[in-house]
């Protein structure tokens, strides 16, 4: 396995206590004095699932990543009282408090389950008054059961579907030893067609990791999950971003996000990606990452004027709001070209 797949050594590693008393790890990456970006990971996922992002941050970044409760390093609660998304928002709120001095400010990524963290630490003044800028990669704010496409189109009944799909959610089945089996279903259900035998073992190795009764307590979170009121009231400029294969959070999510968001930078899609795109294209996801820390971090560190945001119209279509080129807006560096943006008409237009 290529070294961009191996766990990048932290400069830092400590413990932050969240307001129930569960114990987070967060480790530390690159310089210290760079700005500052925090990665939050999905379901089944842990630190290391960030590894080639942040390998290509660390350089000119100060990278904070944190397992989140129940996954990885981090402590696990003892009952189903303590899976929740407003446990997710706090356990984020610690982190940003023990790595965020007041004052200053970070850009936030999450994937899948931790873009629903922030979405769900929305409202929290000490988490919004540190935030500068978000990324939402592969997520969705509610609904997930009834748009989930890992199930293959014969099964057509959509009350089969929702079932089925709640079983996959909340089982509690080991997964065992990585097999070639396991690692085919993987990729069917969570990366592209044309993953590499690499992408595949390395997201079957941290899936494999998760323990069983904790990836199905989180899935029982996720299968009633509904943030649309907290994603509503994500003010932070924020891109979205979403591979047009995901099975798990369709790029479906991604338009509504797009339409909910109050101050939505734009949508960008990575063609024939699936779930897992920090892994299946680091360099993209990184891309939208740097310029969300040029256009909206820097500048404010600095203490320079900030651009005005251009002012949406919430009534106009999905393209009026969806960046012709890259998918945020002004992110002229952010060269995308074969990205492929959608149109609420049905139209595709290549970037």
């Amino acid at each position: 396995m290529s070294s961009q797949y191996e766990r990048v050594p932290a400069r830092r590693e400590l413990t932050v206590v969240s307001a129930d008393g569960t114990r987070i790890h967060v480790e530390e990456y690159g310089r210290p004095d760079g700005p500052t970006v925090v990665l939050s990971h999905g379901w089944t996922c842990s630190i290391l699932f960030w590894a080639p992002v942040v390998r290509a941050l660390a350089a000119d970044h100060r990278v904070i990543a944190y397992d989140q409760r129940g996954h990885g390093r981090s402590g696990s609660p003892a009952t189903r009282k303590g899976y929740g998304t407003g446990l997710l928002a706090d356990d984020l709120e610690a982190v940003l408090k023990a790595t965020v001095p007041d004052g200053q400010h970070a850009v936030l990524a999450g994937h899948s389950m931790g873009g629903m963290t922030i979405m769900a630490a929305s409202g929290r003044a000490s988490v919004r008054n540190r935030t500068a800028a978000v990324l939402l990669a592969s997520t969705g704010s509610g609904r997930l059961l009834g748009s989930t496409q890992v199930l293959p189109p014969r099964f057509s009944s959509r009350r089969l579907r929702r079932f089925l799909h709640r079983q996959l959610l909340v089982s509690r089945l080991p997964l065992g030893p990585v097999t070639p089996l396991s690692k085919a279903a993987l990729k069917y259900g969570v990366l592209a067609k044309g993953a590499s035998p690499e992408q595949v073992a390395f997201t079957a190795r941290i899936v494999h990791a998760c323990r069983a009764s904790r990836r199905s307590a989180w899935g029982r979170v996720l299968a009633v999950l509904d943030l649309d009121a907290e994603l509503a009231a994500l003010v932070a400029p924020t891109a979205v971003l979403v591979g047009t294969a995901d099975k798990l959070t369709p790029k479906k999510h991604a338009y509504e996000m797009v339409d909910a968001l109050p101050n939505c930078l734009g949508l960008h899609e990575l063609p024939g990606l699936g779930h897992m795109t920090p892994i299946e294209d680091a360099p993209a996801v990184t891309a939208v990452i740097r310029q969300l820390v040029a256009d909206h971090l820097t500048v404010r560190e600095e203490g320079l004027r900030m651009p005005a945001q251009r002012t949406q119209d919430r009534s106009s279509t999905k393209a009026e709001h969806t960046a012709a080129t890259t998918g945020i807006t002004g992110a002229g560096d952010v060269n995308m070209t074969d990205a492929t943006v959608t149109r609420a008409t049905g139209e595709e237009k290549s970037a």
